[in-house]
């Protein structure tokens, strides 16, 4: 009789946790939603002149923090740049922390090139709209709305959960994790490891062979930036005159040849294993140790036979330099006595020494450079526990689908928070339909985030940051 009765009570108790279950996901399938619209219509635009307040939003994240009893604290670096950090404390004290951090500011939008206002936060055929429903307002609705869920369930990480919402990630992080990392080093104590933007989406490909593949790429290391200003120095004098000591055409010598160097190619740990799993997952034997495999003379016909998934990578198996801004002069028969360039290079991990003497060997005697905004490359273990519990929670709720790492050819708040020994991975999860490309919603015009797919994030990552040890 006793068996009897707790054998009920069992089942009742496990259906009442069902049911508690099942209401706490239609909460967090609401919350991540509206907080993602919410979030938009906070028009938190960063130009790159400091000008940019992401207050609002701020106070806006503390408010729902609060509300699920944690003790948020909004920090200004400056009049209006301001960013949240919270903690959530874990099962297991001795356990290493893990941050999850998120910015608050956005990139620019012109309402008059898309097809609902960047602004308007509007839920229209299945999607959120607007600048940050992919960069990068959906994870931070993501992550508060998990601490919330938390709350109302007493689940508790593993692990402390440190989130941060940062200012100017899209400016050079001045204000936002550049600053906290360098004043407030004692709210990330114990991170050993942080989780944030551009990764684990879906990334729709095709085999070798004609069938459908599905993606997530993990980000497990980033390319650095150096963003360069050449400088040419000459003589100033009439434009009908002969001058060989001319800095616009010594500028100009010097841009083009940038421009048409090739760089080697230079594989990272990331990328070798981002090529051969993107291999496999496609059905292509690759093995990048054979002997006769030349990686400057054979891979780029290897990435071709890779398709779309080649985007992947192809960006980062080498380092790059393009050149952007000119500026010389101020009137056309008058030759100016300097001429100045921008160029933007990016620099995989190990190889900052060969960037620079090829700038220098490229620039040559008559152009000096100096690095502008310079920011350094990053490599993260995919042997590590925790990328394959990231791998795990993927695979639990896409279980056809095919993990890999890759180096991401930009840059996050990572780097920032490298400073202070904290190993970065880019891990945003969404499930993404074939047709919505998400490389070109990033920064692009109509940026639009799938209601599911926010809904198979959340559950994700509440997947991963509940398990991850």
């Amino acid at each position: 009789m006793l068996r009897g009765n707790d054998s009920d009570g069992g089942a009742d108790g496990a259906e009442e946790g069902a049911a508690d279950a099942a209401a706490d996901r239609a909460v967090v399938d609401d919350e991540v939603v509206r907080f993602t619209s919410d979030l938009i219509r906070i028009d938190t635009t960063n130009r790159g002149d400091g000008a940019c307040r992401e207050r609002p939003a701020a106070e806006y994240v503390a408010e729902r923090l609060a509300e699920a009893g944690l003790d948020p604290l909004i920090l200004e670096s400056a009049p209006g740049r301001a960013n949240v950090v919270a903690r959530v404390g874990g099962a297991d004290p001795l356990a290493p922390a893990l941050l999850v951090h998120g910015h608050l500011d956005v990139v620019p939008a012109d309402p008059d090139q898309w097809t609902v206002h960047p602004f308007a936060g509007e839920v229209r055929d299945g999607m959120v709209w607007g600048r940050g429903a992919i960069d990068m307002k959906n994870a931070d609705a993501t992550m508060v709305a998990l601490a919330r869920s938390w709350a109302r369930t007493g689940r508790r990480p593993h692990r402390d959960i440190v989130l941060a919402f940062t200012a100017d990630e899209e400016g050079t992080g001045a204000y936002g994790a550049e600053w906290l990392a360098r004043e407030h080093a004692g709210l990330f104590e114990g991170c050993t490891e942080g989780v944030s933007e551009s990764g684990a989406y879906t990334f729709h490909t095709r085999t070798e062979r004609g069938g459908p593949a599905r993606l997530y790429p993990i980000g497990a290391g980033e390319r650095g930036s150096a963003w360069l200003t050449l400088t040419a120095g000459g003589t100033a004098g009439h434009g009908a005159k002969v001058n060989h000591d001319n800095a616009v055409g010594a500028l100009a010598a010097a841009v083009a040849r940038i421009q048409e160097h090739r760089w080697p190619v230079r594989l990272t740990p990331v990328t070798r294993a981002a090529i051969t799993e993107i291999g496999a997952a496609l059905g292509i034997k690759v093995d990048l140790d054979a002997a006769d495999f030349d990686a400057d003379r054979d891979l780029d016909a290897l990435l071709d036979r890779f398709g779309p998934a080649a985007k992947l990578v192809r960006a980062t198996v080498r380092n790059s330099t393009n050149p952007t801004m000119l500026q010389a002069g101020y009137k056309v028969n008058v030759i100016p006595e300097t001429a100045t360039a921008g160029v933007d290079g990016r620099v995989l991990p190990g190889a900052e020494e060969d960037f620079r003497a090829t700038l220098d060997d490229l620039t040559g005697p008559r152009v000096e450079w100096d690095y502008h905004h310079r920011s350094v490359p990053l490599v993260s273990p995919v042997e590590s526990p925790t990328y394959a519990a990231m791998r795990t929670a993927l695979l639990a709720h896409d279980p056809d689908a095919h993990v890999v790492p890759v180096c991401l050819s930009g840059g996050t708040d990572a780097k920032q928070f490298s400073v202070l020994g904290i190993t970065g991975y880019g891990f945003t999860p969404l499930r993404l339909p074939p047709e919505l490309d998400y490389g070109a919603l990033f920064h692009g015009v109509d940026e639009r985030v799938p209601v599911d797919a926010l809904r198979f994030g959340a559950r994700v990552m509440d997947r991963f940051l509940t398990t991850v040890e």
